[in-house]
């Protein structure tokens, strides 16, 4: 019988499979003890599930390293440094050898164990790193539970469950999961951000799915519209294939895209910049017809590795971005390591109260000057090979751009000293994440040459409501009023001034919210270089003059359904 449920659109595409459902990511283990003559025995076992849980996620992080969004890498890093936590391990150990608990029990009873230290934390933001616990525990215990061959492979499946991690989803991909469906979470999260530039469709907020769905039920999942239709009529499997057909009639056109220009239908030309982290992605971004490079992140250099990555380093790896872009610009982020950026070397704080708020961006680089200042002579040093700018992230005072300029004056004529080529001018931006420096940006905007809106951190610390966390998941939005009037703030403020202004966050690369940045004002886009040809392909179907007329009314949007609706009347014709 068909049956049909609703959720949130979370990764477009469409998909028809057979259902896989997983029960809510517990450890229901009975007691269980072994003998004492297999206690080694028993330790072994756990040794090796532990064992083999690193290496997947590390042979994972090496295979995705140019296709991640780097803050989903950011948790694949953090998920491998909880395989390595001496507490999670010397307890899971002690609880094998003195209670002579079976590998799997030793698992739930220390799970238990930390989820109470984490349940009487105050800090909300430490509460949600439960989950990251959770998936790692998770992981052990698949591998200490191998499924047998004939059900171990997942080919033409659709997974349902109560959430995904950003960790799973590239591994179920390759696996031949064909589309995901989960009772929680939220389309801005990680995993959705993942599952988008994997192409991997997905429905999130499907409430009691896993609940109504069986093993084996063929569903359709429609990842654009949120609709998941169990038991497929002959009509419905008509539909999903015309659907099939216009997809990829739909990547045709895209294709075509490449080499156009991405101009509205009234003439105005808009900059499209990609957001890279690496070679890869430096290399679609031009087979894209990207601009130039609005964001290279750099920690991923200082990530999963046990020593700093000197300046030569630096130095080779910046330049071969700058010849990778062929004379286009190349904005180069200083080290954004902190908050729940993962790090071996010693570089960030190992216990910050709040570290969303902590020691991060430029007052990390600040405060350990010798690192700074070999990025920064790399960076000066990769100038000498195409238009480079230097964008500095996480700024909330004139003081922290002013003690950067001071070091790259200081910097530039040593290496000059030295026989480098370096520019005569390095453009240098500040990045607006912080409402601080949103709402004092008249303060030092003549210290800048342009600036690049961070709309992920934005958001969250302007509604004080973390992305990641599910219990506030509906309050962090870009639609809300107040970050349209910030957002609109930063963007005229900056045209004032004559400095061009980017918007870099997740945003900037969702096709159904440009309109919206136009009507802002907006007129650089930085985004990841797997969507440009869905923006540049809306960009070139709005009529700008109509949407600034316009813009005026959503300034003036009192909630969030107001601006849905706006946004709904500008996507028509």
């Amino acid at each position: 019988m068909v049956a049909r449920f609703s959720g949130h659109g979370a990764s477009r595409g469409s998909a028809l499979g057979r259902a896989r459902v997983r029960l809510p990511h517990t450890l229901e283990v009975a007691e269980k003890r072994v003998p004492a003559t297999k206690v080694d025995a028993e330790l072994q076992r756990l040794h090796r599930a532990v064992d083999a849980a690193r290496g997947e996620m590390h042979e994972l992080r090496q295979r995705l390293q140019g296709a991640l969004p780097h803050d989903v890498g950011e948790f694949l890093d953090l998920h491998a440094l909880l395989l390595d936590d001496p507490e999670l391990l010397f307890g899971l150990d002690e609880l094998i050898r003195t209670q002579r608990y079976s590998a799997g029990y030793a698992l739930r009873v220390q799970r238990d164990k930390l989820a109470n230290v984490f349940n009487d934390m105050e800090d909300a933001y430490l509460k949600s790193r439960m989950d990251d616990l959770d998936h790692v525990i998770g992981r052990i215990h698949a591998f200490l539970h191998t499924r047998p061959p004939d059900v171990k492979g997942m080919a033409g499946e659709i997974l349902v469950c109560d959430n995904i991690a950003p960790s799973e989803l590239a591994q179920l991909q390759s696996q031949g999961v064909v589309g995901i469906v989960t009772s929680a979470g939220s389309a801005l999260s990680h995993s959705a951000i993942l599952a988008r530039s994997l192409h991997l469709p997905l429905v999130v907020g499907a409430a009691g799915v896993w609940q109504k769905i069986s093993d084996g039920d063929v569903l359709i999942v429609d990842g654009g519209s949120g609709i998941v239709i169990v038991d497929p009529a002959p009509a419905d499997l008509r539909n999903y294939r015309a659907r099939l057909r216009e997809l990829a009639r739909e990547q045709r056109e895209l294709g075509r895209l490449r080499s156009k220009p991405t101009r509205t239908l009234d003439g105005v030309d808009i900059t499209l910049l990609a957001n890279a982290e690496s070679q890869e992605d430096v290399a679609q971004a031009h087979a894209m017809g990207a601009h130039g490079l609005g964001l290279y992140r750099t920690e991923f250099l200082f990530l999963q590795r046990n020593e700093l990555p000197d300046e030569e380093e630096q130095f080779r790896i910046y330049r071969d971005t700058a010849l990778g872009m062929s004379g286009r610009p190349v904005t180069i982020r200083t080290l954004d390591l902190g908050a729940d950026k993962a790090d071996r070397t010693g570089l960030t704080l190992s216990s910050e109260e709040n570290p969303a708020l902590g020691l991060r961006g430029v007052r990390l680089s600040l405060a350990r000057p010798k690192v700074a200042d070999t990025q920064l002579r790399a960076i000066l040093r990769a100038s000498g090979y195409g238009p480079v700018r230097l964008l500095i992230p996480m700024v909330s005072a004139r003081e922290e751009i002013l003690a950067v300029r001071r070091r790259l004056a200081r910097l530039a004529v040593q290496l000059r000293a030295e026989g480098h080529e370096i520019a005569e001018h390095l453009p240098i931006g500040a990045m607006i994440e912080v409402p601080a420096a949103a709402i004092a940006l008249e303060s030092f905007i003549d210290l800048v040459d342009f600036l690049s809106i961070g709309t992920n951190d934005l958001v969250q610390y302007l509604l004080a409501a973390d992305r990641n966390n599910e219990a506030v998941g509906e309050l962090y939005s870009p639609l809300h009023p107040a970050v349209l009037r910030l957002l609109s703030q930063v963007i005229h403020t900056g045209l004032a001034h004559g400095k061009k202004v980017a918007v870099c966050g997740e945003i900037a690369g969702d096709p159904r919210l440009t309109p919206m940045l136009l009507g802002l004002g907006l007129t650089e886009f930085s985004l990841h270089p797997a969507t440009l040809l869905e923006v540049r392909r809306t960009i070139r179907d709005c009529d700008l003059a109509r949407l600034r007329e316009s813009g005026r009314k959503l300034l003036q949007a009192r909630d969030r359904r107001s601006i849905e609706r706006w946004i709904a009347e500008a996507a028509r014709p």
